[in-house]
């Protein structure tokens, strides 16, 4: 059956994520898996610049791709056999694109395998663009440019391959056009996105890539422990990987997001500003699996390096929810988070920095529970 592709109302009650996309965050899983196993190893074997670099790379493609998909959803799910099928051919695309994560964390940091695979994500999202332009005569200007856009822009992608020696330059550009076309796209007529849908979707993200941490850590476990080592030197670290993720978990979910999504300006600079988070906590199981190889003699780093790799990561997840959620709304807490940030980047030169920083964002969540005024009132 197929039905118009007419915009929802933003403001929907009970709007909640469907299974179609929950089945399409399940996809994106193995893609961020494959990043996050590719910065661990590029960490353990001293080369955590490039591989910070292809990390990066890699993670914004995937992130981009669930983005772009999570907004126009949020406007224009019409759910019928079209719809469904369009999903699926970008969870198709999703999956060429995880194949193709090994290639960006050797050699020039290029992959044609992520490119096909992304090319496929975004052009079944033209394809739903041109759909909604169809139907939506209100938004038909802001339709378009969003179909225009994204289209040429995998034309460019594609030739950049073809050009020696520019896919780092290049992707920097490529990076910043695919960031403009959004504000470009919702300044002739702003999408019915759903904040409490959006706010929710983004959660949701933010558990699928805690739990990847939680994954990669007990993966690397249970391989050392398969080796012969003893799991009484572990113990520091899988306390400690458990109180980071409960607590960033904690932090993350202290207050609802859907009050912040309040202008265009507002949604962009949170949703945007959710890349840094998202990859942060992607990087955290990274950190955790290559502290695991340190303390059992398996990684070419020392233990202030495999500190490095968790302070930092951590750190930056502070900072970013500081800026996303709590700087001005949080009034009595709102400090807390940066300067257990700068508390946690001098964990590594600890002897257990892993389990250190793991009981400092203990104390933190523990301060905001003391403090927090009830009744959800801002603290």
């Amino acid at each position: 059956m197929t039905v118009p592709m007419t915009p929802r109302s933003p403001h929907e009650a009970h709007r909640v994520a469907t299974p179609l996309e929950l089945f399409f965050d399940l996809v994106f899983v193995v893609a961020i898996a494959r990043a996050a196993a590719g910065l661990h190893h590029a960490i353990a074997e001293q080369h955590a610049a490039a591989g910070v670099l292809s990390f990066a790379m890699v993670f914004f493609a995937i992130w981009w791709a669930w983005m772009n998909f999570t907004w126009f959803a949020s406007a224009y799910d019409c759910d019928d056999v079209w719809y469904r099928l369009a999903v699926l051919v970008q969870m198709t695309g999703a999956l060429i694109l995880a194949a193709g994560v090994p290639d960006m964390f050797v050699g020039d940091h290029r992959s044609v395998t992520i490119v096909v695979g992304y090319a496929v994500m975004r052009l079944a999202l033209v394809a739903q663009w041109l759909r909604a332009a169809a139907a939506d005569p209100g938004h038909r200007t802001t339709t378009r440019r969003y179909a225009f856009g994204i289209a040429t822009l995998q034309v460019y992608w594609v030739a950049l391959l073809w050009i020696p020696n520019a896919w780092l330059p290049g992707f920097v550009v490529g990076v910043a056009l695919e960031l403009a076309v959004p504000a470009w796209a919702e300044r002739a007529a702003m999408t019915p996105w759903h904040p409490h849908h959006i706010a929710e979707r983004y959660g949701l993200f933010t558990i699928i890539v805690l739990g990847e941490s939680i994954l990669a850590a007990t993966i690397a476990v249970q391989a050392a422990i398969a080796s012969g080592d003893p799991l009484r030197s572990l113990v520091p670290i899988i306390v400690g990987g458990l109180l980071i993720v409960f607590s960033m978990w904690w932090i993350y979910f202290d207050r609802p997001a859907h009050g912040l999504l309040t202008s265009l300006r507002k949604a962009i600079v949170w949703g945007y500003g959710h890349y840094f988070v998202f990859a942060s906590v992607a990087a955290v199981g990274a950190g955790l699996a290559a502290a695991v190889d340190q303390a059992t003699h398996h990684a070419k780093i020392s233990s202030t390096a495999a500190g490095f790799a968790i302070a930092i990561p951590v750190a930056l997840y502070l900072v970013c929810l500081w800026v996303l959620h709590y700087r001005k709304e949080y009034w009595r807490t709102r400090w807390l988070g940066p300067i257990a940030g700068l508390a946690i980047l001098a964990t590594p030169f600890t002897s257990q920095p892993v389990l250190s920083v793991g009981l400092i964002l203990a104390v933190l969540v523990t301060i905001k529970i003391v403090v927090a005024p009830p009744h959800g009132a801002h603290g």
